[in-house]
């Protein structure tokens, strides 16, 4: 009787929806019970796959309600050939569902390769990408250094060609000072001086412009105008229309009164007479200024003279030097022969060991060769091995498929037998329930009539009937619930099988089929032992023989 207000969502809340309990009436079944096996988030909300299965399942029960009575051998023989066509049919509906399911599979295979292809394809380029900008850079870096090494060398020649004859050149120091391109106004950095460094010594360090009193100072100092502005209005020059704008005409106006009022000035203007000096002013000269200095310039004579000098030094040191090399070789001519006598002996070893290097050379390429031809003997076994294990590995894989889809055909097989055995039982048990009922009623029919019976009697075998009867649809119901579940684990364990458990199937067949072969094998070349041992026994005897 009491409402509560939430901010939840019921759908918050709620895990499965509620299914309230019911009661069958006895005899009837209704079709929705049919569907109990259907639970939220397995079969429900229903889509169309569980519509397709409860329209199969009212055909089904509308077929059954068609099969004809188990009365005579004819009617046996149609009902047999009714229920062989069904199930072809389901047997067919199944494979149906199987190639639908494969196709599935097989389509989000196609998927993952080609995501996979596309990724690798994306790898592939970005690392091209990387190995291009790496050769890119090398390639910038490469030819930033032969221009730098181009303006070197260019600059080195530049500096030859100035002075091809050797000459010696003075300072010019006047020369440098006048050109502001030269060396004492713009330095050059290669030449070990750099105008950046010691830049804070030109900093202006000022004591009104770094510190708060100096400022407080400096604004003390400064007049008021230039802290207290005055802004005043302009007044208009012109006379202006009502609507702001100036007419041509006043502009006019303006400019020829202006003309008019410099023509006047200029016309009145009266020339002040010159004021006799009152007093003499003496003009001082400037001092003059001291002589520049001449720098003389030597003459071509004494440039000539120098050079030759320079030349004459440079020759008689290249002599004493040569003198000096010549005066130790003589010191040292026995050691210089000796030393040519020993090469001269050594020839004979040079010779021997020309022979055994070219011996040495030949052994190498012998060896080269060998190699060469186990490494192409070794590629050719092992693409043979490779060959034999991919049929043998192409053979088991064939045959776990076989396997599997064998185990499958058999569990199916199991699954359709278990539900003909079920039908048998059902028909037997109705067929059963219908005879004992006729009994029953013929029973019931002779008591009464003969009057050998009671109420109590007859109302006690109705209750032991009916309960029995209920006790043979529950158990019915028991097993059919239970045939589902367990077809339910079956297909739960065929979805969820794991790595460990196909390693386990590949294992068994590997040792159902390649241990037998090599056991097999190992007979084989026993056998082939102990018969070569007669064989040579046979060889030994006629050998004698014939001798």
């Amino acid at each position: 009787t009491l409402g509560t207000q939430t901010d939840y969502r019921d759908g918050e809340a709620q895990t499965d929806p509620y299914s309230p309990e019911y009661v069958v009436p006895s005899g009837s079944v209704p079709e929705l019970l049919t569907l109990a096996t259907l639970t939220w988030g397995r079969g429900l909300p229903a889509g169309l796959d569980e519509v397709e299965m409860i329209e199969r399942a009212r055909e089904k029960r509308a077929w059954e309600a068609t099969l004809p009575a188990m009365d005579s051998a004819s009617q046996i023989a149609k009902r047999r050939k009714m229920m062989d066509e069904m199930e072809r049919k389901e047997w067919a509906f199944r494979e149906q569902e199987i190639e639908k399911l494969q196709e599935v599979r097989l389509r989000v295979l196609k998927k993952l390769l080609q995501r996979r292809e596309e990724k690798q394809n994306e790898l592939d380029a970005k690392r091209l990408d990387d190995h291009w900008q790496n050769h890119q850079k090398a390639k910038k870096e490469k030819i930033k250094k032969i221009q730098h090494d181009f303006v070197l060398m260019l600059r080195k020649l530049i500096a030859k060609r100035k002075n091809v004859m050797g000459k010696l050149e003075r300072r010019d120091i006047i020369k440098e000072y006048t050109d502001f391109a030269s060396q004492t106004y713009a330095p050059l950095s290669r030449i070990g001086y750099f105008p950046d460094n010691h830049s804070e010594r030109y900093v202006v360090k000022s004591f009104y412009l770094n510190t708060f009193a100096g400022l407080c100072e400096l604004e003390a100092a400064l007049p008021d105008s230039v802290t207290q502005v005055e802004i005043k209005a302009p007044k208009p020059k012109y006379t202006t229309t009502k609507t702001g704008f100036i007419k041509r005409s006043a502009r006019l106006e303006v400019e020829l009164a202006l003309v008019h009022q410099a023509l006047l000035e200029k016309k009145n203007k009266v020339e002040e007479p010159k004021k006799p000096l009152r007093f003499l002013e003496k003009i001082e000269k400037p001092v003059p200024r001291p002589p520049t200095p001449i720098l003389e310039k030597p003459s071509v004579k004494e440039e000539e003279t120098e050079l030759a000098v320079i030349c004459l030094q440079k020759l008689l040191r290249g002599r004493a030097i040569q003198n000096m090399m010549f005066e130790e070789k003589e010191k040292r001519i026995e050691l210089i022969q000796e030393l040519r006598t020993t090469h001269a002996l050594q020839e004979d070893g040079q010779l021997l060991l020309k022979a055994e290097e070219q011996m040495t050379r030949a052994l190498q390429q012998q060896r080269d060769l060998q190699m060469h031809e186990l490494s192409s003997m070794e590629n050719h076994l092992a693409q043979e091995e490779g060959r034999a294990l991919a049929n043998m590995f192409d053979f088991l894989s064939k045959e776990l498929v076989r396997l599997q889809e064998e185990r499958k055909i058999h569990a199916f097989v199991m699954l359709a037998e278990r539900q003909r055995r079920m039908r048998e039982a059902e028909e037997s048990g109705r067929r059963q329930v219908e005879e004992r009922q006729r009994q029953e009623e013929d029973e019931i029919f002779r008591q009464a009539r003969e009057g050998d019976c009671t109420i109590d009697s007859y109302l006690e075998d109705v209750i032991l009937s009916s309960m029995e009867n209920t006790a043979e649809e529950q158990a019915r119901e028991e097993i059919q619930r239970m045939a589902v579940e367990i077809n339910d684990i079956a297909y739960e364990m065929e979805s969820c099988r794991t790595r460990l458990q196909s390693e386990e199937i590949v294992a068994e067949l590997v040792y159902a089929f390649l241990i037998p072969e090599i056991e097999k094998i190992s007979i084989r070349e026993k056998v082939r032992q102990s018969q070569r041992k007669h064989m040579y026994a046979a060889h030994q005897i006629i050998h004698r023989s014939t001798e």
